[in-house]
């Protein structure tokens, strides 16, 4: 079992390396190449919503990225955000999503988890254990050969 840990300052440019690495860490861990699509569009969305919301409170710390293949490929993004602006647009009805009074920030965080659910079969939103912020859980079966 192997584990790779990532962080990143909270800039959007860090994302797309988020994704390389994922995927490449993917690919070694057995995940069915027709998936990997999946994994890049689902790590960049996870981590794009973890940007955004650091930005929007003015946070400095990490974005962390925990990626294991154990027996399924799991990967962890967590951000440090209050988790009522983690999950609170996720409560919205779709209507509500359209409000143009919510900023781009808003939007990328509380569409986030709609695009997130559509990628990933297997997800898990929850609070950190410890301090603020929330951990988004995605995980994809392996193959071994």
């Amino acid at each position: 079992m192997a584990t790779v840990r990532l962080s990143f300052s909270p800039a959007p440019v860090h994302v797309r390396t988020a994704r390389l690495v994922g995927v490449a860490v993917a690919r070694r861990a057995g995940v069915a190449e027709e998936l990997l699509d999946e994994v890049r569009l689902a790590i960049g969305e996870a981590c794009t919503r973890a940007v955004a919301l650091h930005r929007q409170y003015g946070l400095p710390d990490l974005v962390m990225v925990e990626m294991s293949d154990s027996d399924a490929y799991t990967v962890r993004v967590i951000d440090r955000a209050p988790i009522e602006a983690s999950v609170g647009l996720t409560k919205l009805p779709p209507d509500e999503l359209a409000d143009e009074s919510l900023t781009d920030e808003a939007l990328t965080t509380g569409v986030g988890f709609a695009l997130l659910a559509g990628f990933v079969d297997d997800l898990q939103v929850r609070p950190v254990e410890e301090g603020a912020g929330t951990e988004v859980r995605m995980v994809w079966p392996v193959s071994r050969h």
